[in-house]
């Protein structure tokens, strides 16, 4: 506020949506905004696998042929009448069959409308979806923390057990002194945070389960393209309860990196999580969202709402749009680390001891390696499982566990399910001169590099815990 206008009590370390402009120029837009040990409980198991229910969308992205046309209301217009009497002599005849005509074009009534497998969808699911608010302790003019807690932002979370365990994102409650949960109902809980990973922007709470229903958790892997998902979420903290947005699934695999984050004890901004395995949705996915499920017509969730896409490139005349570009992360990729988290409180994650950059035909001539895909060996923590397995900076990785690396984002794939004690064989190219022409025929496999005359060797790592602060990746 300009002048002396006194500023209004604001959260400390405020952070509520942020924007990430990406290397090729599209930005994303977050969709939201320690305590005691937890009795041990397991995410609750997916049911019985069943096939997608047939969508026309899944047949014309499979097979490319023509959609099977929907039984229900027509746009076709009504066939013409005339205030001639037809060939036999029947006005009565032509209005009789127009008004047939135009019944059974008639929109559909309420009963048929109950019984929409989104609607089923829907009433199901939202007794299980709640709103979660972070709340943290307002600042006066001077910095100084008043006391008083305010809303910081607020997201979506989901019953998982009958135990009362919400799942949600991290970023919807990073730095929240308290959490406040509102049900279907209108009832507001304080919620216990029983753990978050911040590099998997995932995190659990528990509350008191009394009057909600928990959501099945499906099987993401059986996810096809094409396939009809709702998502349900605290968009924009609407008054009146959660939104409801239909959509399909427009890509699998997909990987994006969240816009930065702010520790909110220290205010160090650093890089966010960089999530793989990501379902590709056009179902709206709004600032506040974030946390809520992605369901199949089943009603078991098969992903976490958290991101979506706000501008497809920057030009001279301003950024353009993107439209229905949306993410969320897949459900076998969250219920391990919600199950970790419940039955510890945190996620450990296996520790190498290295810095990578992706490899490049610049890099490799800087470096005097080969110019093949794979991330370079940029720096080594002295004393770390690699550098005790003999890394050394300019070593090209090309593979994991016999598994293609490409780049550094196909090294953290890799790495990310392993736990300390966990072995793992690491394919190295070392700095040395490949004629372009076989360096073009390598496609970052260990049988590839050999064919092409890249000499590799392979090395076995067994990974150390992730160190309080590290010092390289």
């Amino acid at each position: 506020m300009p002048g002396p206008t006194p500023r209004p009590l604001r959260p400390r370390h405020a952070r509520v949506f942020a924007t990430l402009v990406l290397a090729l120029s599209p930005v994303l837009l977050l969709a939201g905004c320690g305590g005691q040990q937890s009795q041990t409980a397991t995410v609750q198991s997916p049911p019985t696998s069943t096939p997608a229910a047939p969508s026309p969308v899944v047949t014309v992205a499979a097979a490319a042929t023509p959609a099977p046309r929907s039984a229900g209301p027509t746009n076709a217009p009504l066939p013409a009448t005339s205030s001639t009497p037809d060939a036999s002599g029947s006005l009565a005849q032509s209005i009789s069959a127009t008004t047939a005509s135009a019944t059974a074009s008639a929109p559909p009534t309420e009963g048929d409308a109950a019984s929409s497998p989104v609607v089923r969808v829907v009433q199901a699911s939202r007794p299980g979806v709640v709103q979660v608010t972070n709340e943290q302790e307002a600042q006066n003019q001077r910095g100084q923390g008043t006391g008083l807690l305010v809303p910081q932002g607020a997201g979506t979370g989901f019953l998982i057990d009958d135990q009362g365990h919400v799942l949600t994102n991290n970023h919807v409650v990073a730095g929240a002194q308290r959490i406040t949960v509102t049900t279907f109902d209108g009832r507001n809980l304080v919620a216990r945070l029983v753990g978050a990973d911040p590099r998997t922007d995932v995190a659990v709470l528990q509350i008191d389960p009394t009057g909600l229903n928990v959501l099945p958790l499906g099987d993401s892997s059986k996810l096809l393209v094409g396939q009809t998902v709702v998502a349900i979420g605290n968009a924009l903290a609407l008054p009146g309860g959660p939104t409801v947005t239909t959509g399909v699934v427009s890509a699998l695999g997909r990987s994006a990196e969240e816009p930065p984050v702010t520790n909110p004890n220290t205010g160090d901004t650093g890089p966010g999580a960089f999530l793989f395995d990501l379902v590709q949705t056009d179902a709206a996915i709004n600032p506040g969202n974030s946390g809520g499920p992605l369901l199949d017509l089943q009603g078991r969730v098969i992903g976490i709402n958290t991101l979506g896409r706000v501008f497809a490139e920057q030009t001279p005349q301003g950024p353009i749009p993107a439209q229905g570009i949306n993410f969320a992360i897949a459900i076998n990729t969250a219920k391990p680390i919600a199950d970790e988290l419940i039955k510890n409180g945190k996620v450990v994650y296996g520790f190498m001891g290295i810095s990578t950059l992706d490899n490049s035909p610049a890099i490799a001539a800087r470096y005097g390696i080969a110019a093949i895909p794979g991330a370079v060996i940029q720096a080594v923590v002295p004393s770390s499982p690699a550098a005790q397995a003999g890394l050394q900076p300019k070593d090209l990785i090309i593979a994991i566990d016999g598994q293609p690396v490409r780049s550094t984002s196909d090294l953290r794939r890799e790495l990310w399910p392993k736990r300390p004690g966990d072995q793992v064989s690491v394919t190295l190219a070392p700095p040395q001169q490949v004629p372009p022409a076989a360096a073009a025929t390598v496609v970052a496999n260990p049988g590839a590099a050999e064919v092409a005359g890249v000499k590799t060797r392979t090395v076995q790592i067994t990974l150390a815990p992730q160190p309080q602060q590290p010092s390289g990746g």
